[in-house]
This record gives structure tokens, sequence and C-alpha cells, in this order.
């Protein structure tokens, strides 16, 4: 008997996404930061190639309004893009709010989601 793996789709670019308000509250504040700092420490050849984007984004300003309805974002929320295909595959991580206390396991997590969607 042979064992069929499944075949994993591996986004043609990964868009990380931080949506806020003009007025942030310290959590908001540091999951901007920590995606930032996650993206820039283990995805410099992604960021230079364009295969993975990662911005902050003030959905209170007019230029940004669009991008906001895009993303159904209304507040303060990360936001992960998976392109396939030309397609959006939009994404609220909702987990990253409890784990920015530890800059480490918020990395970590981080990572390991932005991988899969690499297929690495």
């Amino acid at each position: 008997m042979t064992t069929v793996k499944p075949s994993i789709q591996v986004a043609d670019k990964v868009q990380v996404f931080t949506f806020h308000a003009t007025q942030r509250c310290t959590t908001c504040i540091a999951i901007g930061k920590l995606s930032e700092e996650t993206i820039k420490e283990y995805y410099q050849d992604e960021l230079k190639t364009g295969k993975i984007e990662v911005r902050e984004i003030n959905i209170d300003l007019p230029e940004n309004k669009e991008l906001a309805a895009k993303f159904q974002a209304s507040g303060s929320a990360l936001k992960i893009n998976a392109i396939y295909d030309g397609q959006d595959h939009i994404t609220e991580d909702t987990a990253v709010w409890r784990l920015t206390s530890n800059p480490t396991q918020y990395k970590s997590y981080l990572k390991n989601k932005i991988d899969a969607l690499l297929g690495k």
C-alpha cells in the first residue's frame, strides 16, 4: 500500500499587514513591531524579491480606506494574505494578541505560520 502525501500549495506572495487606528494600545504597537522584526529577521531574501510584504496600516488615513476595506479591517488586526494564482486568501490571526508578552514565542509562532505558507 502506498501513501499519497497531500500536496501543499505554496503561496506566490505573502502579505503580513498590521492594521490599526490612530490611537493605539501597547499590545497593538507590539504586534506591529514584532511582526516586522520577525519578517526582517527570517525573510530577508523574500523581502528583497517581493515574495513577502510587511506593513503597518493606519485605517484612519484616507489613503488606506480602500486597503482596509479589502482586508475587512475595522480596528486593530494582524491580517495575513497568502496569494495563490493571483487570488487573495486573507485571514486574521487573533492568536498573536496573547503572545506579545513573549517576543521569542511570538516570532516562532509567526515564522512557523509563514513557513507553512511558503512551503518551507
